[in-house]
């Protein structure tokens, strides 16, 4: 038993350092010259310099692709929170018929490729007039999330005792005050989770972003990276600086919340 906990952890410390050794070479490539990442070889740089990500940062336009960027990730998460965290309360508590069937056809959309869904999409989005649009993007990414909300959200309102709500209603309280004052309290962990599942890969989408956008001053985080390799002959430098800086605010937000995201994660499971 000794023995195969030990070949675990190796196994585990070995596809650790596999993981984060090209997160390494960004982060060793954001403080290099250009001249000593065309050379290669070595991790740690020789003559670290800030100049790269000063020089990146100003040539990114970071402040307004953040900004953009904020505004679209900030709009789905409500979103998604907003409409999913009711749609899932009454999937969880309330009596309706077709609960069941419509809870599974929703969960069973996290089974269908989000690519084969780019091209109605868009063109919905310019028969409706919001191609090219902070908009466009938003609401295609709050529909995006629905399957996994769903399950998570559900799974996390089961979990809370029913004799709670039954306490609630004995008081006079309705629907919407038991939802508001006793569930979004207990599952707070969860949203959170939803939260940051939801705003990671809104905040690095690249697809769609692409397709819809064409006006520079709506471009996000991903799009202004683009910017960067195409506008000249790239400065691998340059692109990891560029790279890290945008990477950065997402691992700050896993940081920050990550014992809420587990403690989700566990109440829904359990749930």
């Amino acid at each position: 038993m000794k023995v195969g906990r030990i070949a675990g952890y190796a196994v585990l410390t070995v596809y650790a350092v596999i993981s984060v050794y090209p997160f390494l070479w960004m982060v060793s490539g954001a403080i290099k010259t250009r001249e000593e990442v065309l050379a290669g070889g070595h991790l740690i740089p020789r003559l670290p310099t800030w100049d790269t990500l000063v020089t990146t940062w100003n040539q990114l336009h970071f402040v307004e692709y953040f900004r953009n960027s904020l505004v679209v990730t900030g709009l789905t998460v409500l979103g998604v929170l907003v409409v999913y965290s009711l749609a899932s309360y009454a999937f969880a508590v309330l009596e309706f018929p077709g609960r069941r069937a419509l809870f599974w056809f929703f969960v069973s959309l996290l089974f269908v490729p989000g690519i084969t869904m780019l091209l109605p999409v868009v063109i919905l989005e310019k028969n409706l007039g919001i191609l090219g649009s902070h908009l466009g993007l938003v609401l295609p990414f709050v529909n995006g999330t629905a399957p996994l909300t769903v399950l998570l959200l559900t799974g996390a309102y089961r979990s809370i005792p029913k004799e709670l709500r039954e306490a609630a209603r004995a008081d006079g309280a309705r629907e919407a005050r038991i939802f508001w004052s006793v569930y979004l309290p207990l599952s707070r962990p969860a949203h959170i989770t939803i939260a940051v599942l939801t705003a990671v890969p809104t905040w690095n989408e690249y697809v769609l972003t692409r397709v819809s956008i064409n006006d520079p001053s709506l471009y996000t985080l991903p799009l202004g990276l683009e910017t960067l390799i195409s506008s000249q002959v790239p400065r691998y430098n340059e692109v990891m600086a560029a790279s890290l800086i945008i990477v950065l605010p997402v691992i700050a937000l896993f940081l920050f919340l990550q014992r809420y995201f587990v403690n989700g994660l566990l109440g829904a499971i359990k749930g």
